[in-house]
């Protein structure tokens, strides 16, 4: 066995939690691991990398920034709005996964916004501490440049202002309490659960039934969500996704039909992001079997 068997593992998850952070898709983090495992391969014995870790993130990197670029392209032309694919973690995971902030729903939605160059720039040194010269190497630019890139992409982060996680325990309350009253449909419990201007958005890529704009409002919302709870008979069952506590969306039949995630603020839900697209739930599907 060579240095690439005896470490791989180790390393794994931040190889993939690194592309998935610059994509934002489960399917191309996986196709952006196996191919730095297959290059890194054809490397072995790799006794000139002195620090195998940064350089398989940095390989990883350089492959999902080709990624975004074409994704970008691709996303001009997607049908309603876009969420990120959700990515099951802690029990529910298929394999270990790096999970932090930079990992959750309405971080990853405040990384769309970034330009590919500062994206990369900020998920490298931000989230893995990867050096301004090896950043440098990924996107063909000087490590000045690059500090530059993940400085604009700080601020631009910190404009944007994305909510500190709830607390654990606040966190489960509220979630309970919505599983609860969603399930029965109770539009005045689900009311006093959302901020008044709490949003609603369903990512169903063209391919489901999905509402083409973010609902908002807090009635709205509560009506959307109580009419579609009844049509369909839909349970909910909790689960770790990106890090936090969400829910997985079972219909009739007990199939995964969505993904929740919340966004929780003073106990209140002030975003309901419920992902649809069958193709972004593959990987979720796979993993539990449903």
């Amino acid at each position: 066995m060579g240095r690439l068997d005896d470490e791989w593992a180790a390393h794994r998850p931040a190889v993939f939690g690194a592309a998935y952070r610059i994509t934002g898709s489960v399917a191309d983090a996986e196709d952006i691991a196996q191919d730095v495992w297959l290059r890194a391969s054809a490397r072995e014995p790799l006794d000139d990398v002195r620090d195998l870790r940064a350089w398989l993130i940095t390989v990883a990197a350089r492959r999902a920034y080709d990624v975004l670029g074409s994704a970008h392209a691709r996303r001009v032309d997607y049908v309603g709005p876009w969420l990120p694919e959700p990515l099951l973690t802690g029990p529910d995971a298929a394999e270990p996964v790096l999970v932090d902030e930079t990992a959750g729903t309405a971080m990853l939605l405040v990384l769309e916004e970034l330009s590919p160059p500062e994206r990369v720039a900020f998920v490298l040194h931000h989230a893995f501490g990867v050096p301004y010269d090896r950043i440098a190497e990924v996107l063909g630019r000087t490590p000045a440049a690059c500090r530059q890139l993940a400085s604009r992409a700080r601020r631009k982060v910190a404009a944007a202002s994305p909510p500190r996680p709830a607390r654990a325990g606040e966190r489960e309350r509220v979630l309970r309490e919505f599983r609860a009253a969603y399930e029965r449909g109770d539009e005045a419990a689900l009311l006093a659960l959302l901020d008044p201007d709490a949003t609603y958005t369903t990512d169903g890529g063209g391919h489901v039934f999905a509402a083409r704009k973010i609902i908002a409002g807090a009635g709205r919302v509560v009506t959307a969500l109580v009419r579609i709870a009844v049509r369909n008979r839909f349970t909910l069952v909790p689960a770790e996704v990106n890090g936090e506590t969400g829910l997985l969306v079972r219909n009739r039949a007990g199939r995964l039909a969505a993904v929740d995630t919340l966004e929780i603020r003073d106990g209140r839900v002030i975003a309901v992001r419920r992902v649809l697209n069958p193709d972004k739930l593959a990987a979720a599907r796979a993993t539990l079997n449903w």
